[in-house]
């Protein structure tokens, strides 16, 4: 974990993607300090806990966190937004500012129907592995919550994986299809050339990331 505060700055809450850690977001965590924000870029245990279960572990970090600054923002890549829609449907801070996901699996993936029937998926990816696919009921339609707070989504539109691509029905990033990051209640998407792994790293997404904090939309949407 990573995070700085002060009293009357707006703060960002970065949550990474499911085989990831913290340090993958290091690069818009800098840009987001540069850009006057204070940080908490959480490491989490993404493939050893359900998304419910995540939330109840970082709760009291993110809390804290919030105390220190006059708004929350949160930025996530890939499963990162699952959890915040988790954390959001359960422990709401009263500060919330604006969330950006960047290649969110909202309505899942195709790639994890397909995985999912495989021991060493279901081994490496864990409880929250299990919930990344595309059939959704109505227990995770109440664990997710409905939109109803300024939302902005970038998805993206290029994939260094051609053959996980072919599971995928329309464009996609690799991991997820364009279809498939979106929300009902959201403010704003956008399409990038970026891809799924990378997507974090793009500067194009990190300058979109930057104006929906500041502006609540994208530039020119």
């Amino acid at each position: 974990m990573s995070g700085t505060s002060a009293d009357g700055t707006e703060g960002v809450l970065l949550l990474h993607g499911i085989a990831r850690r913290a340090a993958s977001l290091r690069p818009l965590e800098r840009r987001l300090t540069r850009a006057g924000y204070v940080t908490l870029n959480l490491d989490y245990p993404a493939r050893r806990l359900g998304h419910a279960d995540i939330v109840e572990a970082i709760a009291p970090t993110v809390a804290a966190f919030g105390e220190d600054v006059t708004r929350l923002h949160i930025v996530t890549h890939s499963m990162g937004g699952l959890v915040a829609r988790v954390l959001l449907a359960r422990r709401r801070p009263d500060n919330l500012g604006r969330v950006v996901m960047l290649g969110p699996p909202n309505g899942g993936s195709e790639i994890a129907d397909a995985l999912y029937r495989f021991a060493a998926y279901r081994r490496f990816f864990g409880p929250a592995g299990a919930e990344l696919g595309t059939e959704r009921g109505a227990a995770q339609a109440r664990l997710f919550g409905r939109v109803d707070y300024p939302l902005g989504i970038i998805a993206g539109s290029r994939s260094l994986y051609p053959l996980a691509s072919l599971l995928l029905p329309g464009p996609n990033d690799g991991r997820v299809t364009v279809t498939r990051t979106r929300l009902d209640g959201m403010t704003g998407h956008i399409v990038l050339p970026a891809a799924h792994p990378t997507m974090m790293w793009n500067r194009r997404a990190a300058a979109e990331t930057l104006h929906f904090l500041r502006e609540g939309r994208f530039n020119g949407r």
